[in-house]
């Protein structure tokens, strides 16, 4: 180990240099204990390593002892790890082995199988880019508390939270290809607003230059509303849902937003609502024509519409 014993006396330099001294210059274990600052004792002890294993005696040793006879057989583990993976809670565990279930839960920790969400495999994270702009545009939806005063998460002190001052919703529309990204602080999640603000955005992506093609959304009712369909096929845009439960399929709308949230909505401190949402569109003509965005090769989003000719990119 190159690493010694946080509370050791003596390291690798050390040690070596004891071995040095008593074996090649000849000096006495008393003398070089008293040079080191050791015990006769210690400096004997490394000679005796030293000559037992040569230079990697001289490095720490396992801490682990040699033997564990209180620990459970390797068979009983596996079968233990078996049922866990099959589902099966510790209380279950316990009461199918006869054992007590505070080693169940101790041997289950050891094997990192204590939480349910290590039982499932994680996914393989499927990364893609539509090759043109406008391929498909994400949309979605994040709630934020409205502004009195500066907030807890500013000030830090969660008693002084202000109640019963509502909710406002911040729409996001976020270019596939491009990363390009249109906003609005909207006061409901309601089929009226979601469909208002999929026109505006739309609009404003075709005074870009680009035409929307495909629009991604959740399953969330104002996006499944008659009145968005009917805005989808005005529009002549098909419309793409994601997996039911599985928010990563809207992946560039839901960075979108983090970013938003770290970089705007909780960015400083804000004395109301109307502060921060004047604070907005500052913020996002930052982040469509000068914020590096990693994805792009740390360029900014608009960049990738100068370079582009339309259709195809």
């Amino acid at each position: 180990m190159n690493n010694p014993h946080q509370n050791a006396r003596t390291t690798f330099y050390s040690r070596a240099l004891i071995v040095q001294r008593v074996m090649r210059e000849g000096k006495s274990a008393r003398e070089v204990a008293q040079q080191l600052g050791v015990s006769r004792r210690t400096v004997y002890k490394w000679l005796a390593r030293y000559r037992a294993g040569g230079e990697r005696a001289l490095h720490d040793r396992s801490s682990r002892p040699h033997r564990s006879p209180r620990r459970l057989p390797v068979e009983r583990v596996a079968t233990m790890a078996a049922m866990r993976r099959r589902g099966m809670s510790s209380l279950q565990i316990a009461f199918s082995l006869s054992m007590p279930l505070s080693t169940v839960t101790l041997e289950l920790r050891r094997l990192g199988l204590n939480r349910l969400r290590r039982l499932e495999p994680k996914l393989p994270v499927i990364r893609y880019e539509h090759k043109a702009p406008g391929e498909m545009i994400h949309l979605d939806i994040k709630k934020l508390g409205r502004i009195k005063g500066v907030g807890h998460r500013i000030h830090g002190d969660r008693s002084r939270r202000s109640r019963g001052v509502g909710w406002e919703y911040l729409h996001v529309c976020v270019d596939d290809y491009s990363r390009l990204a249109y906003s609005e602080l909207l006061p409901d999640e309601k089929s009226i607003s979601a469909t208002s603000f999929l026109l505006r955005a739309t609009a404003w992506f075709k005074g870009q230059g680009v035409l929307v093609r495909r629009v991604m959304t959740d399953n969330g009712s104002c996006y499944r509303s008659h009145l968005f369909q009917g805005a989808l096929h005005s529009l002549g845009a098909r419309h793409v849902r994601t997996r039911p439960y599985t928010p990563r399929t809207n992946g560039k709308a839901e960075r979108f937003i983090q970013t938003s949230i770290k970089e705007w909505a909780y960015s400083q401190a804000y004395e109301s609502s109307q502060e921060r949402k004047e604070q907005l569109q500052p913020w996002m003509d930052f982040y469509n024509q000068r914020r590096p965005h990693a994805a792009l090769g740390y360029k900014a989003p608009i960049t990738r519409l100068q370079n582009c000719e339309q259709p195809p990119c």
